[in-house]
């Protein structure tokens, strides 16, 4: 009797055991929380809005007790912090000096569109200045009473050479002669063709644009009198900028044309590209003895806009070493260590051993290998909730 007793109590035990273990594994898979898109600090157990903002609160999945160490974003928070990351690789870790200067236009790219004879502005085509203009677009719409007697000109030859037969005239040569006044004038071979057709001449003409680029000044209104020579409009090219900036005297020396250097923009969160020095004034100003350098680079996608202020950093050794950022290095009391984004999207944090750098690049002396994704901005977001999700010690684990 006492052993089915045994036996009794042992079977109430191991479905005890089975009905709890299962309770357990769901609450540590379920485990999650709410918190503001805009105010990360906050952390509830319920859904809601935000106690401070009143948005919708976000959940927050954690459902793996290793993945501690990762931080999991959706798309909207991910935008509101504006992360972006970068790929390491051999940079100019050595010293540098850094030149703060100012963004203006190429200008051996910028050109003036101007007026070829005079008359009255009836019609305006392009009148914004920003606008892209291309060659062979209307500019504006001319009252000319000289144009309209070349084209009547050009008329009565191409009509004399029709109906008179006079072998003392060349008649070719006379076509020719008004052809290439219109020609002058600014008319295209397309318009002169199409008065030649139309046997008409009209009160006003279209003249087309014989530029590109970008419109910068528009100098004339509708209605206004034109003169021959007098600017129209002025364009530039912004595909290619400069960058110039000041240079003490007993600095030039150590720099030269067509040296490459490394140039960021604060307004575009410090992207840098890589520009060439492509002028040193070999005079200083009187005033306050410095020299001008001017940097060229390149501005395919229209981002760089003249009047930006600009980082130019000049590498002095050239020590090149695989680096990392300096903005991606977060470093306290324990170490240092950046956010690396993994091929499932998540972060996680990595500690690296950094060596020498400059204001741009850290050397990486362990931690890192070519190719790695690092977080350059938005390192402190992740590190906040990292934070928030583990407690201080999220540092704990991790290897170098």
């Amino acid at each position: 009797m006492n052993k089915i007793k045994i036996l009794a109590l042992l079977f109430a035990l191991f479905f005890a055991a089975c009905k709890h273990k299962p309770q357990q594994s769901a609450k540590q898979e379920t485990k999650a929380y709410y918190t503001c898109s805009m105010h990360p600090q906050v952390h509830e157990d319920h859904d809601g809005n935000c106690p401070i903002c009143g948005m919708k609160l976000i959940k927050v999945e954690l459902t793996d007790a290793a993945s501690s160490n990762t931080i999991t974003l959706n798309a909207t928070q991910l935008q509101l912090a504006g992360i972006q990351t970068d790929t390491i690789r051999e940079e100019n870790t050595g010293n540098e000096k850094t030149l703060t200067g100012t963004v203006t236009t190429n200008k051996n790219t910028a050109a003036e569109f101007s007026a070829r004879l005079a008359g009255r502005v009836q019609q305006l085509f392009v009148r914004t200045v920003g606008e892209k203009i291309a060659i062979g677009q209307p500019v504006y719409a001319l009252y000319s009473e000289d144009l309209q007697e070349a084209e009547k000109e050009y008329l009565l030859a191409k009509q004399q050479q029709k109906v008179l037969h006079n072998p003392d005239v060349d008649y070719n040569q006379l076509i020719n002669t008004a052809e290439s006044k219109l020609k002058l004038w600014g008319l295209s071979a397309s318009q002169i063709k199409n008065l030649a057709t139309t046997q008409k001449v009209s009160a006003t003409t279209t003249i087309l644009s014989h530029v590109a680029g970008t419109v910068s000044d528009i100098t004339v209104h509708e209605g206004d009198y034109v003169t021959e020579g007098m600017t129209v409009l002025k364009t530039q090219e912004l595909n290619t900028l400069w960058v110039e900036a000041q240079l003490y005297a007993s600095e030039t020396r150590l720099y030269k044309e067509n040296d490459l250097v490394n140039v960021s923009f604060p307004e575009l969160n410090r992207q840098v590209i890589e520009g060439k020095v492509e002028f040193i004034n070999p005079e200083l100003s009187d005033a306050s003895k410095v020299d001008l350098i001017r940097i060229s680079i390149p501005n395919p996608q229209g981002l760089i806009r003249p009047g930006m202020q600009a980082y130019i950093s000049i590498g002095g050794s050239g020590t090149r070493s695989l680096a990392v950022p300096a903005s991606a290095i977060l470093t306290d009391s324990k170490g240092s260590k950046v956010w690396v984004k993994n091929t499932d999207g998540s972060f996680s944090s990595r500690m690296i051993k950094p060596g020498v750098g400059n204001q741009n690049y850290v050397q990486v002396l362990s931690g890192l290998d070519v190719g790695a994704i690092v977080v350059i901005n938005g390192a402190y977001l992740l590190n906040s909730e990292a934070i928030f999700k583990n407690g201080n010690d999220n540092m704990a684990g991790m290897k170098m």
